[in-house]
């Protein structure tokens, strides 16, 4: 799974003008999933989202997390994260999920997230939206569960007694 991560001010989601999900101060998270993602993405995903330390203490350090501060997390599903652009013009989404999965995973990450006490607000799947924010530093991150996911392996692979 691909998220990015932008530190807000505030953030909206409208999809034929109406406000879907709104947050402020928190975190703006657009959410690609890939083909292969499963579970364990999502859940490792949610966790690592919600507890960057983006925020900014006294000293303006970003050394505070999501509820330290108090804010909430608007989560946009944006398969077009997965656009690869590399041969031609036009980007191949072949490797994102199919939509019922990557709905399924979608709505796994929500539920994580709010398990972690974190008020999350959201858009509407597979829906045109507009998404309204004011990037807050700007802080921007990428977080792809692919690199945990080969360690995650490599373990498995070394089986019990392996490294952890």
């Amino acid at each position: 799974m691909l998220a990015v991560v932008q530190r807000v001010s505030r953030a909206e989601v409208r999809v034929q003008g109406k406000v879907k999900g709104r947050v402020g101060p928190g975190l703006l998270v657009l959410l690609g999933v890939k083909r292969g993602d499963d579970d364990g993405d999502a859940a490792w995903l949610a966790a690592k989202c919600a507890s960057l330390r983006i925020f900014g203490d006294a000293e303006e350090k970003m050394n505070l997390g999501l509820q330290e501060v108090g804010g909430a997390m608007l989560v946009v599903s944006q398969f077009t994260l997965l656009g690869d652009c590399v041969k031609g013009r036009r980007p191949s989404f072949i490797a994102a999920a199919p939509p019922e999965e990557a709905q399924r995973l979608y709505q796994r990450f929500l539920t994580e997230v709010r398990a972690l006490g974190v008020r999350v607000e959201t858009g509407v799947f597979q829906a045109m939206m507009e998404v309204d924010l004011v990037n807050d530093g700007p802080v921007t991150l990428l977080v792809d569960s692919g690199p945990w996911k080969e360690r995650r392996d490599l373990r498995r692979a070394d089986g019990p007694g392996g490294e952890e």
